[in-house]
């Protein structure tokens, strides 16, 4: 198991908070790809393949803005 920072997350990253999000966000995102059975024993795990590709910058993302709600 790796250990990563808040300061790891946040160097690559507009902050912590926002690139564990995105860590987050990028580990159900790799869920959802199909997986070869096989090989699921020597594979690490989501969590840690989404921090590794957030830390190292190989994730690009951009913040969007929420479209304001209508009060009904």
């Amino acid at each position: 198991m790796r250990l990563f920072t808040t300061d790891d997350v946040a160097k690559n990253n507009q902050g912590k908070y926002l690139g564990v999000l995105v860590a987050a966000k990028y580990a159900r995102e790799l869920n959802l790809l199909p997986s070869d059975p096989v090989l699921l024993g020597d594979q690490k795990k989501l969590s840690t393949r989404a921090l590794e590709a957030i830390t190292s910058g190989q994730v690009e993302y951009r913040l969007v803005e929420r479209r304001p709600q209508n009060p009904i």
